[in-house]
């Protein structure tokens, strides 16, 4: 996939490839409001991720993942990483790990 240099941008590029589904983080699942579906970790796949790093506030620096379900749907998780990132359970950040 191409990079781009802003979030709304790679977004876009994303949701041109069929990543459609807007993808929520929960403590030790995923849910998609849209479709009234969880997934936990054994249901999905992060597929690719994108970091971006706010120019003058670090309060801007988040990650983008690229996910496909367990019952093929495709959607976006955007979370904040740093001292920003969400509470989950180590088991869920060990599946959203960058490697």
């Amino acid at each position: 996939m191409e990079y781009k240099d802003t979030l709304s941008q790679t977004m876009n590029v994303l949701r041109d490839n069929g990543y459609t589904e807007d993808l929520n983080l929960l403590d030790e699942h995923l849910e998609n409001k849209n479709k009234k579906k969880t997934y936990p970790i054994e249901e999905f796949e992060v597929d690719e991720y994108f970091r971006f790093e706010g120019m003058s506030n670090p309060g801007d620096n988040s990650i983008l993942y690229a996910i496909t379900t367990a019952d093929g749907h495709k959607g976006m998780l955007v979370d904040g990483y740093g001292v920003t990132s969400g509470q989950v359970s180590k088991k869920m950040l060990n599946k959203l790990k960058i490697k």
